[in-house]
């Protein structure tokens, strides 16, 4: 008897690698994980009826990341890197990485985005420029990190993979590097891709601080004193611990359930 029955063998691709090398990185920081849930309801509802009313198309992801970039911005203990052994870097812009899933050979491959200065940037802004990084059509040398590559981007994203560790054993503690072509908070929504039920824990990644998004559930919450049904966000907030401790992300947690349960940017339009 066959035991093995039909297979087919498929190459693991330079993407796959380059995953697998920045799950390395990230499992060699001592993290922490929060897991939260916030009330999204509000903002649910005003982000339906502008589309309803034709007023405004804004996507919930950009208006989620517009949230998380406020909050770094008051929180910037959250936008820090290591600079060598005695040394951190707190940064003013919040450049935030986000994975943009686009197909490329038949195969579903993240791409690396980095929206610049999100903190600065509105709403509609932000939705914009996810959607037009959304129609950006992708080669072998650009579905990583989009057409935008500086020389040295293009040379390490092509380079032999002993290359690529050598590269990021370089500037592991180089913050001032790593802000420049990896961004500071990293946000990856898993739950917009599905129905996902809950949360999900990231394994590092190069970021000191990485905000999972995770699935939308229906259940009962208290809303001035009476039950209703509301609509709840999984969030998962990863952080450095080397960097960050305790009470910063405490403080940065509260502020962002208080932004995203209070529809910021939304409820005043």
């Amino acid at each position: 008897m066959d035991r093995l029955g039909y297979y087919e063998k498929k190459s693991f691709s330079k993407n796959r690698q380059n995953i697998v090398l920045i799950t390395e990185e990230g499992a060699r920081k001592h993290s922490v994980h929060a897991l939260i849930e916030v009330d999204i309801t509000k903002a649910r509802k005003i982000i339906q009826k502008y589309k309803h009313d034709k007023k405004r198309d804004i996507s919930f992801t950009g208006w989620l990341i517009k949230c998380i970039a406020q909050a770094v911005c008051e929180h910037k203990e959250l936008n820090t890197y290591r600079l060598g052994k005695r040394k951190i870097v707190v940064f003013d812009d919040v450049d935030i990485p986000i994975p943009v899933e686009r197909n490329f050979e038949g195969e579903s491959r993240p791409m690396g985005y980095i929206l610049r200065k999100a903190n600065e940037k509105s709403i509609d802004e932000i939705t914009m420029e996810i959607r037009e990084i959304q129609k950006e059509k992708v080669d072998e040398n650009t579905q990583v990190l989009g057409k935008n590559l500086s020389i040295f981007e293009r040379f390490v994203i092509n380079a032999p993979m002993f290359v690529k560790r050598l590269v990021l054993f370089i500037v592991r503690r180089n913050g001032l590097f790593r802000k420049k072509h990896l961004g500071t908070v990293g946000v990856t929504a898993i739950g917009m891709k599905g129905k996902f039920p809950g949360w999900a824990i990231p394994l590092g990644g190069v970021s000191s601080s990485i905000i999972v998004v995770g699935g939308i559930r229906k259940k009962p919450g208290v809303v001035n004193d009476e039950i209703k049904i509301r609509e709840y966000l999984s969030l998962t907030v990863t952080v450095d611990h080397d960097i960050i401790d305790g009470g910063p992300l405490a403080r940065f947690v509260e502020r962002l359930n208080e932004l995203i349960e209070n529809a910021y940017e939304l409820s005043n339009e």
